[in-house]
């Protein structure tokens, strides 16, 4: 639990003001949410229902996913808009830094020997998909969506901004 206290201090602190968070259904989150955030938050829970695979040591099922059969909404804390209740921003999320970053692929030799490694290739992988990469979806890099930058970065503006 002291991981997601962390997590959720971490968060708050890098968000002014009231804020609506959506968690999957980690059961820490409904116990450290409202340690960390008090009142002053939203909060809804997305817990997802998975069927049962039929055998655990088919071996032809082994890295295949089980099938989400449904999904429930749980208000935890304040006034949640329903309409915005979603963890899919997070998986997509997620979802990229596997494909982008091989360090995140399963059974490969990229991985990251050192921590370090890994923290530095997250912040790169991060940083590019966020502020250079233009998504199709938006015509602009997501920094341009949020109004962070005017034009899309490059690893030059990178190395030259300072910390």
């Amino acid at each position: 639990m002291s991981n997601t206290q962390e997590l959720l201090s971490d968060l708050k602190g890098r968000v002014a003001g009231r804020m609506q968070l959506t968690t999957d259904g980690f059961e820490p989150y409904k116990i450290e949410t409202p340690r960390v955030f008090g009142k002053d938050i939203d909060f809804a829970q997305l817990i997802k229902q998975y069927a049962n695979p039929r055998d655990l040591n088919d071996p032809e099922r082994r890295y295949s996913p089980t099938v989400c059969i449904g999904a429930r909404t749980v208000i935890r804390r304040g006034n949640p808009n329903r309409d915005l209740i979603s963890t899919s921003y997070v998986e997509r999320q997620n979802l990229s830094v596997r494909l982008f970053n091989r360090r995140f692929t399963r059974l490969t030799l990229g991985y990251s020997k050192k921590f370090e490694y890994l923290i530095a290739s997250i912040n790169l992988m991060v940083f590019h998909f966020n502020f250079v990469r233009i998504h199709s979806a938006h015509g602009q890099t997501p920094a341009q969506a949020a109004g962070l930058t005017k034009r899309p970065m490059t690893f030059e503006d990178l190395l030259l901004t300072p910390d």
